[in-house]
């Protein structure tokens, strides 16, 4: 049975990716200063990241047009016998519920997954998707086996400024001032549907310390601990617009847990837009015996 995968640009896989890969991506619209985009199709890193620096400039993100989904889907179900569809956290989007409501037209041939990832975890879903779609599962199977290990998963963030969690509305401009003031970085959690904050760090080094922390806790709590030769989980990192320090950043992970694969990748552009640039973030999510192995 052909099986096709699609997920969008929340999972920060670009449009060149999408192909070499052999799937899908539907990217994310924008609205800025009233005019829309849509996310590395007319509008890059780049391009975003100096909008974004505009403090005149209104960025709002969406949800992409029913009929946007819904054409892709009929493209690709007239050349598969059935598809997944991975989008962003059902918890920071109403898309996943939306796209669950367009699936019921669809006689069961496709299938939308709610596991709760965002990023390098919803991108390293993707993969477990495609090894388990290329191993002859259908897409009920591909669904429950994502969705079994929602919770097995983690993001923590830090961000370099607090001006745009303050410019939308996250935090208090007087919390803000005194945070940047006392050089205080947050460290955020995404932890199933929910995006908490997690500690507080003085500094971007001591920052990235407390997120290798939780990383590892989470090896020892869920994971039986940090494995000596053979890994028994995912780990990432994700950057915004920092490429060098995110470069330095992975290189302290991987010192950190030097028999894991550790996946890099860049936010994608709808979180960026909270965070601002020079955000780091890392991973941790449950290697499947039946998704890509360590060496795909």
């Amino acid at each position: 049975m052909s099986v096709a995968i699609v997920t969008d640009s929340n999972s920060g896989i670009t449009q060149s990716q999408a192909r070499e890969l052999g799937i899908s991506v539907i990217p994310m619209p924008f609205t800025i200063d009233g005019e829309t985009y849509y996310e590395d199709i007319n509008l890059t890193q780049d391009q975003f990241y100096e909008k974004l620096a505009d403090p005149s400039a209104v960025i709002r993100t969406s949800q992409p047009l029913p009929g946007d989904i819904l054409s892709l889907w009929d493209k690709l179900l007239e050349e598969h016998d059935e598809l997944v569809f991975i989008p962003m956290s059902s918890g920071l989007s109403g898309a996943c519920e939306s796209a669950t409501v367009f699936a019921g037209e669809y006689d069961g041939r496709v299938q939308v997954v709610n596991n709760q990832r965002i990023s390098v975890t919803q991108y390293l879903s993707v993969l477990d998707a495609m090894q388990m779609a290329e191993d002859g599962h259908n897409a009920v199977y591909i669904k429950q086996r994502l969705e079994e290990t929602k919770f097995d998963s983690d993001i923590f963030i830090t961000v370099d400024t607090m001006k745009y969690l303050k410019r939308g509305g996250r935090v208090t401009p007087a919390a803000a001032a005194f945070a940047e003031l006392l050089g205080i970085k947050p460290v955020l959690r995404i932890y199933g549907e929910k995006l908490d904050a997690f500690a507080k760090a003085r500094g971007m080094k001591n920052a990235k310390k407390v997120m290798i922390k939780a990383i590892t806790d989470d090896l020892e709590k869920h994971y039986g601990g940090i494995a000596p030769d053979k890994p028994n989980a995912w780990i990432g990192m994700a950057y915004t617009h920092n490429l060098e320090e995110a470069e330095e950043f992975r290189a302290e992970i991987m010192e950190a847990f030097p028999n894991y694969p550790v996946d890099m990748y860049p936010l994608s552009l709808s979180v960026s837009c909270h965070i601002g640039p020079g955000a780091l973030a890392v991973t941790c999510s449950k290697m499947l015996d039946d998704g890509r192995s360590v060496t795909s």
